[in-house]
């Protein structure tokens, strides 16, 4: 596989895979999902900050994201560093 190609399969497939991904770990559009990884790491949360959880935190970016989709940033930021992933596996391919 040539490196523009792992280049723009793993940019593409991290922005593909993100909304995929944090439905399946319980951040939905409806809200956190019951008995999921992300209630159980809410709770943990609400815990640890006295009932609630912090504003600006991981957890409330992820819920987030969720709920209204990525935003363009974010979006762009997958691309990259899903893009770069793909760079260095195809490059460290390359030496195996």
């Amino acid at each position: 596989m040539s490196l523009l190609v792992a280049i723009a399969v793993g940019a593409g497939g991290a922005v593909v895979s993100a909304p995929i991904v944090l439905g399946a770990v319980g951040f939905t559009s409806a809200g956190i999902a019951a008995g999921s990884y992300a209630a159980i790491w809410m709770s943990a949360a609400a815990i640890a900050n006295g009932g609630g959880v912090a504003a600006g935190s991981l957890f409330s970016l992820l819920q987030s994201a969720g709920m209204a989709g990525l935003s363009w940033l974010a979006t762009a930021v997958l691309g990259i560093v899903g893009g770069a992933v793909g760079g260095i596996v195809a490059s460290l391919a390359n030496f195996i």
